[in-house]
C-alpha cells in the first residue's frame, strides 16, 4: 500500500469517528472520541516513517 493511501485512510477513519460522536452522540462521548483519533493520528505517524525511505 502507498503511504497516500494509508495515511488517507487514516484521515476518514478519524472524521468517521467525530461524525459518529456527534450525530449519534450528541457529543456525549467527546474523551473517548478524541482518544480514538488520537491513536489513529500516532499510528498515522508511524506509518509515515515507515514508509517514507521509499
Amino acid at each position: 500500500m502507498k503511504a497516500i493511501t494509508g495515511l488517507y485512510i487514516i484521515i476518514v477513519f478519524m472524521q468517521f469517528i467525530t461524525l459518529t460522536n456527534i450525530t449519534l452522540f450528541n457529543g456525549e462521548w467527546n474523551g473517548i472520541a478524541m482518544a480514538l483519533s488520537t491513536g489513529l493520528f500516532i499510528a498515522g505517524t508511524a506509518f509515515y516513517f515507515m514508509n517514507r525511505k521509499k
